[in-house]
């Protein structure tokens, strides 16, 4: 079974969410039953393949034990500061408990991405890496200080929350525990219902209507321009390139809408995901609008610590130049994360260094003399929107094949 997609996954959906919305009027408590629901989902899931099953159990095992061993390792260390004792950080597993535990949670994913170059299938499971940005977040915030408890069944829940399992969006450790631990009175619940409930709806005509048209003028542009001419040619390139881009919005935006609104009867604030894209000036503000949660989180974990240690260790002098270096490493790391193959790489990439290029052109005087005019603004849309669609066709493959 598929979410979002096969009819058997409607039909389980529309069965289980009457008892959610029963305990929410009733101003009860969701979290056994919403956890008991996932746990259910993703049984179903991966009812077909076993394999998949005992890899997403071992990572479970892995981030829950690593999870809670670190938060301990956490713990002695504050309590020590607090009591004035000096931390036991000349034991070498202490010292080095950050990426230790880091690099136990991202193995699974890395092994996995490797194995894929070679057709294999190592650790893997359908949502293993929206899982593994969800563990990574909480190890770093439990480095910083900013997790001091993690109740094991809100843990294990926030990783297997079955709305957001599969596609995201990318949900966060602190905010998913506050909507846990609230209880939401019968009139909150029943204006996130019913926005839960419009938020679906629309996500279902983004998945179901408009991205099966863009799915079937991806080929049916290039097919009725023909390849009489090279005019012609190019003309289907580009409207295959616009048609996938279309589509990638379309379909990815609906599984994210609908994810909302699931999330909604579950008392859970899935956050937005999509604020019109293709409306961006520049391309920084595309990645402020396409997959948010995607590209916040990069910012969030590892483009701002990046640009601090780049500072903190001086390697660079410009904040420009950090910058710059910053977000070509960022967007390298987003194009590994979507799987070690040259079309993901070189979209990283090609993002980066875009990201690059918009930093150091809104530096420029010519930027800031003209960036309020309505011509300026056009123009820039427009070629905004075209290098985005140009990033499409590398994702999609059909620039550099596989």
């Amino acid at each position: 079974m598929t979410f979002y997609t096969d009819p058997a996954f409607f039909i389980l959906l529309a069965v289980s969410v009457i008892p959610a919305i029963i305990l929410g009027l009733r101003e009860k408590r969701i979290k056994a039953y919403g956890f008991a629901v996932s746990v259910f989902f993703i049984l179903v899931l991966f009812s077909k393949d076993g394999w998949e099953l005992a890899a997403l159990l071992f990572y479970l095992l892995v981030s829950f034990t690593v999870t809670k061993w670190y938060l301990a390792q956490q713990k002695k260390k504050f309590s020590s500061a607090a009591a004035h004792v000096p931390a036991p950080s000349a034991r070498p597993l202490f010292r080095f408990a950050y990426p230790i535990a880091l690099f136990c949670v991202i193995a699974p994913l890395v092994i996995y991405k490797v194995s894929a170059v070679f057709d294999a299938n190592l650790l893997g499971f359908l949502g293993i890496s929206y899982i593994t940005f969800k563990t990574v977040q909480v190890v770093i915030e439990i480095h910083d200080g900013l997790i001091e408890e993690m109740p094991p069944l809100d843990y294990l829940w926030f990783l297997i929350f079955f709305p957001t399992f599969t596609s995201g969006p990318i949900l966060r450790s602190r905010s998913f525990q506050d909507d846990v631990a609230s209880l939401i009175p019968r009139a909150e619940y029943c204006d996130l219902l019913l926005r839960g409930a419009y938020r679906f709806l629309i996500g279902a005509f983004y998945k179901i209507v408009c991205s099966s048209v863009f799915s079937i003028a991806l080929w049916f542009i290039p097919k009725a321009l023909g390849d009489t001419s090279p005019v012609m040619v190019v003309l289907g390139q580009v409207g295959s390139a616009w048609s996938y881009g279309l589509y990638l919005f379309f379909d990815f935006a609906g599984y994210s809408l609908m994810a909302m609104g699931v999330g909604a009867v579950f008392g859970i604030r899935v956050p937005r995901n999509f604020k019109a894209p293709f409306a961006s000036l520049d391309i920084k503000d595309f990645w402020n609008r396409w997959h948010i949660t995607l590209s916040f989180w990069l910012r969030d974990f590892i483009f701002m610590r990046l640009a601090r240690f780049i500072r903190k260790e001086k390697l660079m002098t410009s904040r420009l130049a950090t910058s710059c270096c910053a977000y070509v490493i960022n967007m390298g790391i987003m194009g590994l994360w979507h799987g070690l193959t040259p079309s993901y790489i070189a979209y990283g990439l090609y993002h980066g260094l875009l990201l690059a290029g918009n930093e150091i052109f809104s530096k420029t005087a010519f930027y800031k003399r003209y960036k309020d005019k309505r011509v300026f603004k056009l123009v820039s849309w427009f070629v905004t929107i075209n290098l985005v669609m140009f990033g499409f066709a590398l994702f999609s493959g059909r620039v550099i094949p596989a």
